[in-house]
């Protein structure tokens, strides 16, 4: 049996160990996103030319979507203050605080 071989100008460097490290960079974050928003603005695009029983699944991903956010805020408030995370969505610490908290209402 081989070993399985990696295209190393399609791979990006990786570090080898394991460590949480506050200042570790996640750039393939960037690229995600990007083509998730190219996804959903498809799906968008292939309902509107006449789908109309997608609509429903595209108006459940809005729903997706915050219950994405929300666990991205609760798993940065162990790191991150309201305001560090409200600067990143656009609004008030308050704000932040009240729609995402675990004890605010949704």
């Amino acid at each position: 049996m081989t070993a399985p071989t990696v295209k190393t100008d399609l791979t990006p460097e990786r570090p080898t160990h394991r460590h949480r490290n506050r200042n570790r960079r996640f750039c393939e974050n960037d690229d995600y996103a990007a083509f998730t928003r190219r996804v959903v603005t498809a799906h968008g695009r292939r309902i509107g030319h006449g789908d109309i029983e997608g609509l429903a699944d595209l108006a459940r991903l809005a729903e997706d979507i915050d219950t994405a956010i929300r666990h991205a805020v609760t798993g940065l408030r162990a790191t991150f203050t309201w305001a560090d995370i409200a600067v990143r969505l656009g609004t008030t610490r308050q704000a932040a605080h009240q729609r995402y908290s675990t004890g605010g209402a949704p």
